[in-house]
């Protein structure tokens, strides 16, 4: 309002002293002529032939002071209406050359001057435009804040990542976003990048940088989501290291096998007393490198993990017959199973051997987690989409104590286990059979539980 009410001021202030200038001039021409009609009456009473001369340099001098005003004025006039253009930001008019040099060489000014601003404001337009559409597509999410540290503005990305919309989020702070990223991203610093998990499996990059704004720093935060780069690269990368190890143990373990059975061909050699020492260490050597061999197996299988062959399933009959399966394992742990069937039947398309497989582990992880005297809930229930269409999900929750917060960013990384005799790669054969059936997966253990495992399966 300050601008604006300055703005109107200095119009006014100009108006006036163009206003005063031109009854200077006036008042100049008329005192000029007073003078000369003065003189012309001395001359009238001398000679009554001057008048006639008089009043044709009257006349002469009149027309030639308002034209000169005229044509004055009317270069005021140009800057006038010039600024007025400025001021409403109108840079599509143009002015005509009046035949005048010095108001034609400011009329050439001004015209090359409203060509560029208007050349760049098309220029920035077009940047801006392009811009947006950018971050409306990028798989990128981004946040920009205001000067406040309030969130400005969104894209998609940034939406789904954090699963807010845009609307609910704008004029927040960081720490009121109700969001599972939302403490990663208050702690983060200028210059800042961490990687962040979320979600059981999936992995956002974050980064928080600055950009100058009317000379001010603002704050940005870039959300990338890693999880199935990093899980190519972590496949890709044990892959790699499981075909060395197995084979170079099953090398080993042939040869030596094949060389201790032939070593207890002499135990018919030995006396009684020392052939059946020689014999039981001979076969505990024998039964340790059968079970070193089997070890590496269960690390060759995520490996040699083959296509799904996909048909069409019911879900409760699977889950039924492998809650039949670990019902003594459960009742040893005095463990109890509840049914909560909220959509009945799901019928899915799926490998059924492998999605058994999967199913085995989680709940077997869930027995494991409980221990001893508690309740693993199965819950079959429609998963609704952005799409209004419905999928099958299956969630296994168990009573435990939920997940460890230092095993939290590790969930699903290969080799890693939270067991003393864990091999570490449960949840990731799990993780590889939900991925190759294109399934989406959670696992979700707030400290003091429970533990949830959902699978939502594809249309």
């Amino acid at each position: 309002m300050i601008l604006r009410g300055g703005g109107f001021v200095g119009a006014l202030t100009g108006k006036m002293r163009s206003v005063s200038l031109r009854w200077r001039l006036i008042a100049y021409l008329l005192v000029l002529h007073a003078l000369l009609a003065g003189l012309a009456v001395v001359l009238l009473q001398q000679n009554r032939l001057w008048l006639f001369a008089i009043e044709a340099v009257f006349a002469i001098t009149l027309g030639l002071g308002l034209t000169l005003t005229r044509n004055i004025f009317r270069s005021f006039a140009l800057s006038r209406e010039g600024s007025q253009l400025l001021r409403e930001h109108e840079f599509t008019s143009r002015f005509r050359e009046v035949g005048q040099p010095e108001i034609d060489a400011l009329i050439a000014v001004y015209n090359q001057m409203a060509d560029h601003l208007r050349d760049e404001r098309t220029r920035l337009q077009e940047q801006h435009y392009f811009l947006s559409r950018i971050l409306q597509v990028s798989p990128l999410g981004i946040i920009t804040l205001d000067f406040d540290e309030r969130v400005m503005l969104t894209n998609p990305s940034a939406e789904r990542l954090l699963g807010l919309p845009a609307e609910r989020m704008e004029g927040l702070r960081l720490a009121e976003l109700p969001s599972p990223l939302t403490d990663a991203l208050v702690a983060l610093r200028p210059g800042d990048s961490r990687v962040i998990p979320v979600q059981g499996a999936r992995r956002v990059k974050c980064h928080r940088g600055t950009f100058l704004d009317r000379g001010f720093p603002r704050a940005f935060l870039l959300l990338e989501e890693l999880t199935e780069e990093l899980r190519q690269y972590e496949k890709a990368a044990y892959e790699k290291l499981i075909r060395v190890m197995s084979h170079e143990v099953n090398n080993t373990i042939g040869a030596s096998n094949s060389l201790l059975h032939s070593v207890l061909t002499y135990a018919s050699e030995l006396t009684p007393d020392n052939r059946k020492d020689f014999q039981s260490a001979i076969g505990i050597v024998i039964a340790r490198t059968e079970q070193l061999n089997g070890f590496m197996r269960s690390f060759a299988d995520v490996v040699r993990l083959p296509a799904p062959n996909r048909a069409r399933q019911e879900l409760r009959p699977i889950l039924q017959n492998l809650v039949r399966l670990l019902t003594p394992a459960a009742q040893r742990r005095a463990i109890r199973w509840k049914w909560d069937v909220q959509a009945d039947p799901i019928v899915v398309t799926i490998d059924r051997s492998q999605i058994e497989q999967a199913l085995v582990n989680v709940m077997k992880n869930a027995m494991e987690a409980i221990g001893h005297d508690g309740t693993i809930t199965i819950r079959l229930l429609p998963h609704a989409t952005a799409n209004a269409t419905t999928r099958g999900a299956v969630v296994i929750e168990d009573t435990g104590p939920g997940i460890p917060e230092e095993a939290r960013a590790n969930l699903f990384t290969p080799f890693f286990s939270t067991k003393e005799t864990g091999q570490g790669i449960g949840l990731t054969l799990v993780q590889e059979i939900l991925t190759q059936h294109h399934c989406e997966y959670s696992l979700e253990g707030p400290p003091g539980g429970p533990t949830q495992f959902t699978i939502v399966f594809p249309s």
